[in-house]
């Protein structure tokens, strides 16, 4: 019978999809299960928690502001950075001043981009993925792939489904019938991805669980003015910034990159 061909296509679709997602779920757990005692004792600098806030250009964000509060950076209104301090007391604002150029002066939309590319994120990131804090790029592609090919799979066993039901009937099974054996793998396939959205949803797309405890930790800690402290912006983003100047600068920046 044709429509039991595709019935068993259908199987064999949802099997294989759910089953990779379940083993990319499972391996991703495991890296944070072994990692999480060593997380418990790390204590974030402000430039990773911008990281595992919002990757690497929350990281160069927080950079430019830092700087620019020193008086060692002056970001204009008009989306312009110039640099009043040519010596960079760490990796991150030597990349900034770098990318900013020999001229020293510079659009910030291309600042930032250059900085958020540089070796100094790259060590971060390292740092934060062996302590566990970070998501690892590849136990995040893997499950990302595998919700894919569930969301592939459940189509596919629709439209196998659905050619089945139009098919002339080449037996006498009912076709409510065919249609519930075609609604087994489709009910696999969306019971998968809803397990999926509660397992994977404590990950953020930069912080692991750990790293996101962390974070937590890190904005409940008291004395701190969220108008004006760096951890703010760390954490929430140039939303954060209290100065009206700088937050012009950031907003003009904003206006470039959608252009571009």
């Amino acid at each position: 019978m044709f429509w039991v061909l595709l019935l068993l296509l259908a199987w064999a679709a949802a099997g294989t999809a759910c089953t990779r997602l379940c083993l990319a779920a499972v391996h991703a757990a495991a890296v944070d299960a072994e990692d999480a005692a060593a997380g418990r004792a790390h204590d974030l600098t402000l430039y990773e928690a911008a990281f595992l806030s919002g990757g690497p250009r929350r990281v160069a964000d927080l950079t430019l502001v830092s700087m620019a509060r020193q008086r060692r950076l002056l970001l204009a209104r008009t989306g312009w950075a110039t640099v009043v301090d040519p010596r960079g007391r760490d990796d991150m604002e030597r990349s900034v001043i770098g990318a900013i150029g020999p001229e020293g002066q510079s659009r910030i939309a291309p600042v930032r981009a250059a900085a958020a590319t540089a070796d100094a994120v790259h060590g971060i990131a390292d740092r934060l993925v062996s302590a566990g804090l970070a998501v690892p790029d590849g136990a995040r592609a893997s499950v990302a792939a595998g919700i894919r090919q569930v969301w592939f799979a459940a189509l596919a066993v629709l439209a196998l489904g659905a050619t089945a039901l139009l098919t002339p009937a080449q037996s006498d099974m009912p076709r409510s019938l065919v249609a519930l054996w075609f609604g087994l793998p489709f009910a696999l396939t969306l019971s998968c991805l809803a397990v999926a959205r509660i397992e994977v949803h404590p990950y953020s797309r930069w912080a692991s669980p750990a790293g996101q405890r962390l974070l937590g930790a890190l904005t409940r800690r008291p004395g701190r003015d969220d108008r004006t402290d760096l951890t703010s912006v760390a954490v929430h983003g140039i939303r954060a910034i209290g100065e009206p100047d700088l937050r012009a600068a950031f907003a003009h920046r904003e206006q470039q990159d959608w252009r571009a």
